[in-house]
């Protein structure tokens, strides 16, 4: 089964053995409007958590998208590379940016569960 966590970024991470998919929340994809642009690193690139991984590009701004645990790249979603709209069709979902092999198991225990980030997003309306 695989678990998901948040960070108060509004970047998600599923977590299924030592893998783990990230993107970014449907909070996040509905703040940046419509995305016409998405950055990824490249396979095999090592990413602490808190750093960038990724970059968006929206009709509104343009944003980073942090690594909410360490690792490598192992996989980017090039779907989006011809359609970044998919971020906005499905951010939790076929819209993921990149996939890494997780180094610290323990770097999950520092985000938010589902109920917490729900919680945390409520807060800012």
């Amino acid at each position: 089964m695989s678990e998901i966590r948040y960070t108060d970024q509004h970047e998600w991470v599923r977590v299924e053995g030592d893998i783990a998919t990230i993107g970014i929340t449907d909070y996040a994809q509905e703040q940046l409007g419509d995305v016409v642009y998405v950055e990824l690193p490249e396979v095999g690139t090592q990413i602490a958590a808190g750093d960038e991984a990724a970059v968006v590009e929206s009709v509104k701004a343009a944003s980073e998208v942090y690594a909410p645990v360490s690792g490598e790249v192992i996989e980017v979603n090039e779907d989006l590379d011809g359609s970044p709209a998919g971020v906005n069709e499905d951010a939790m979902g076929s819209g993921w940016f990149i996939k890494m092999k997780i180094e610290d198991m323990d770097e999950l225990d520092k985000l938010m569960d589902e109920d917490s980030y729900k919680s945390f997003v409520e807060g800012l309306d």
